[in-house]
């Protein structure tokens, strides 16, 4: 008997075509492509290229984590343990090969990362997918603080508070590249980010993949027609700990350095926090959060020590009012776009991103006016030039703080009734 499953917002694209090979998702990759290969060529600088090569780490670990949430609807809070262990088994493998013990080339050490990501899933696995929902998380969460415990109660293999270094320059050039420039890094990263990638998506078009969705969607319903629910997450978070070993390993790679904040729950909690903002419905969105989250917490915090803050909020606003996140607002845009009614929106979403700039300049006045108090000038440079105002000048822009607040929210209020209410009207008549 023909059972459907259920359907997946992920793998559809946003006209509905269905083709690996579409037209659309051709242009998307390559796209892709060119972005991560050209971008070291526009933003040159070491700091550039750092920030550049963490984004690449952080795509594939967003990668793999939505492949739990997004693919299997399994809500993590333990994800880094398996890419920060990847990243120790990964930097061991690398002092280990300059001592001669080892002759493993450089651009290998990721794919050791991978196995020892993997081998810790099937390991914590077996555990944790007894459960699912909210147990499963729960228990991700102690496995998280049980090895980051672990790690300060063992420093000879995950070396206490300084972590562990090596130096990723060893052995014989392969090619002619030493992977001691920034930049040879990079492109190692852009090398198995694209690899990571279609392997990832790749999964989303297998039976087991398909069958996740299901298991994610209506668990009742795969037993019913057969389907082992435990093993189907097991499974998926076993290939999903390899991919997060693979970015731990690049890591440990980029920054020659691996400490126990590698395997902590924060690390876990940017995971959630950039593939939410970014999207877990769609296969794209992991990629979108990745780059917005790497740029506000490696850019944003040389401007501003409440970066932390600012995300928080933005991450509060996604759950609240956007929980497809920003490639679900970009898709269901576009499917209004290609309906030919998008015209009928368009001043309603000015009228909600003008609102939203007026509060959030607001917000930013008042924020860091707040921190100026706090900490001095001896902090970021958002501080320091508050620091530098008189005391005229600092009440006005209490003022003007407060003022563009208040009329901001008064605005979007008003904005966002309408807005509703037009798009309501609207979507009904767009298909899905």
């Amino acid at each position: 008997m023909a059972v459907a499953l259920p359907a997946r917002t992920a793998d559809v694209d946003v006209d509905g075509d269905e083709s690996l090979l579409s037209v659309r998702r051709l242009l998307a990759w390559g796209g892709f492509v060119v972005v991560i290969s050209v971008a070291p060529l526009i933003f040159d600088s070491g700091a550039s290229l750092s920030y550049l090569s963490q984004m690449g780490t952080m795509i594939i670990f967003c990668l793999s984590y939505n492949m739990l949430l997004g693919q299997g609807g399994m809500l993590s809070f333990g994800h880094a343990v398996y890419s920060g262990l990847g990243a120790y088994f990964a930097i061991h493998t690398m002092i280990w090969t300059t001592q001669a013990t080892l002759k493993i080339p450089v651009i290998v050490i990721p794919l050791i990362g991978g196995v020892a990501g993997m081998a810790f899933g099937i390991l914590f696995g077996y555990v944790t997918t007894k459960k699912a929902g909210t147990a499963f998380a729960m228990i991700t969460m102690g496995i998280g603080e049980l090895v980051h415990a672990l790690a300060q109660m063992f420093p000879g293999f995950f070396g206490g508070e300084i972590g562990v270094s090596a130096n990723r320059s060893y052995g014989e050039p392969l090619f002619g590249l030493t992977f001691g420039p920034q930049r040879q890094v990079y492109y190692l990263i852009v090398v198995w980010v694209l690899l990571c990638t279609v392997a990832m998506y790749a999964f989303t078009q297998t039976p087991l993949g398909r069958i996740a969705n299901a298991v994610r969607d209506n668990p009742e319903r795969a037993e019913f027609i057969g389907y082992d629910t435990r093993r189907v997450r097991y499974l998926v978070l076993i290939i999903s700990t390899f991919f997060a070993g693979i970015s731990g390993g690049l890591s440990a790679i980029n920054f020659e350095i691996v400490s126990a904040e590698s395997v902590s729950t924060l690390r876990s909690g940017d995971a959630l926090l950039y593939t939410f903002i970014g999207g877990i419905g769609y296969f794209a969105g992991p990629v979108v959060g990745a780059v917005v989250g790497t740029f506000l917490t490696v850019k944003l915090s040389d401007y501003t020590v409440a970066w932390q803050l600012y995300l928080g909020v933005i991450f509060i606003l996604f759950v609240i009012y956007a929980p497809t996140g920003l490639v679900g607002i970009v898709a269901a845009n576009w499917r209004m776009m290609r309906s030919g009614l998008f015209s009928r929106v368009l001043l309603r979403w000015i009228a909600l991103v003008g609102a939203s700039a007026v509060i959030l300049i607001g917000t930013v006045i008042l924020v860091e006016l707040c921190y100026a108090l706090t900490f001095g000038a001896q902090k970021a440079a958002a501080i320091r030039f508050l620091a530098s105002l008189n005391t005229a000048m600092l009440t006005a822009l209490w003022s003007a703080g407060a003022a563009l607040f208040i009329a901001g929210c008064v605005w979007l209020w008003q904005a966002r009734k309408a807005f509703r209410r037009d798009w309501e009207l609207i979507s009904a008549r767009v298909p899905s």
